[in-house]
């Protein structure tokens, strides 16, 4: 993103894409989901002290911020759901192809 806008669609759809990026960050660490929830929102009280940011350069400079403390606090083996790609249980059933045929006749 080369220049931005504030207050425009393509902003805010970055803000909200690092909002949730750090909510998912913060459940990677965090496994009790009352410690998780107040993390949660001490996230969004950041997020709402900046949401009237008008100057452009401050608000890449705090994208920028944003973006370094994601990659800076990423974590090594982060939560993958069950049942999404990478998970423990994707594809654990998967049916039969039958598009090819069994390679011995029985």
């Amino acid at each position: 993103m080369s220049s931005v806008v504030p207050f425009s669609p393509q902003n805010r759809h970055v803000v909200m894409t690092l909002y949730r990026r750090s909510l998912k960050l913060a459940k990677d660490w965090i496994n009790r989901r009352d410690h998780y929830r107040i993390k949660a929102m001490e996230i969004r009280a950041q997020f709402d002290l900046y949401k009237d940011v008008g100057n452009p350069k401050e608000l890449r400079a705090l994208i920028e911020k944003t973006e370094d403390m994601l990659a800076k606090y990423k974590h090594p083996d982060p939560f993958i759901s069950p049942t999404r790609p990478g998970g423990t249980k994707f594809e654990r059933y998967v049916p039969p192809s039958l598009d090819k045929p069994l390679p011995y006749n029985y």
